[in-house]
């Protein structure tokens, strides 16, 4: 999608739904990125097995001495070939450590081809993804919002685009899965730019950070 496209886009948003229109209005397009090339997406995977359940800059320096560890190369034959408990010394818990030897493992025979998963619909995509140990549908949707720049992605296990959907349509309660999966069917093919203003709904309520959507050139 280039910029002419995502203006196209959020105008379509924007007359559809006044609420919409008044998050548009407030928080400007979201970022306009390229998608990650196939050589940089095992470690956008590894990064995101890495960041699951801790606080931002206690994932951060832990990410920054697995770099380093690997010496600034975060490839699944790096991963295969760093000695036993390496991985551990960087911080990471056995659990992450072994999700994270997984993967290499399924990248490195071809039973997870990061350099062809692009070309996969979405929901392949995540069937491919989850039989990673360690990544589940939120991992994975992430991968094809922030990784692959996919469109009309809809993370309604996410808490925080469904607490912004709350805040920034003023409902009483905070959507259920299955409530924020109905809820968005208006919003196709256009839904990873609305998820991304729902984080941003989210920030504001709650003054957390929420991770960002990509939207690919």
């Amino acid at each position: 999608m280039n910029r002419e496209q995502r203006l196209v886009a959020l105008a379509d948003l924007g007359d559809r739904d006044p609420t919409l229109h008044e998050l548009i209005e407030r928080y400007g397009p979201p970022p306009l990125r390229p998608r990650v090339p196939g050589a940089r997406r095992f470690h956008a995977l590894a990064q995101s097995i890495l960041y699951q359940q801790l606080a931002g800059k206690a994932a951060s320096a832990i990410h920054r001495r697995f770099v380093a560890a690997l010496d600034g190369s975060v490839t699944a034959a790096s991963v295969l070939a760093a000695p036993p408990g390496l991985l551990l010394s960087c911080g990471l818990s056995r659990a992450k450590a072994a999700a994270m030897e997984d993967l290499a493992e399924k990248v490195a025979t071809g039973e997870v081809n990061l350099d062809r998963i692009g070309r996969l619909s979405d929901e392949a995509v995540i069937e491919q993804l989850v039989q990673v140990r360690g990544i589940g549908r939120w991992t994975a949707e992430m991968f094809l919002l922030a990784t692959l720049g996919r469109l009309d992605i809809w993370p309604t296990g996410d808490y925080g685009v469904r607490v912004g959907f709350a805040s920034a349509w003023r409902l009483p309660d905070v959507p259920s899965p299955k409530e924020l999966e109905v809820l968005g069917e208006p919003y196709r093919p256009y839904r990873s730019l609305v998820a991304w203003y729902c984080w941003r709904a989210a920030e504001d309520r709650a003054g957390a950070n929420a991770p960002a959507v990509v939207v690919s050139k």
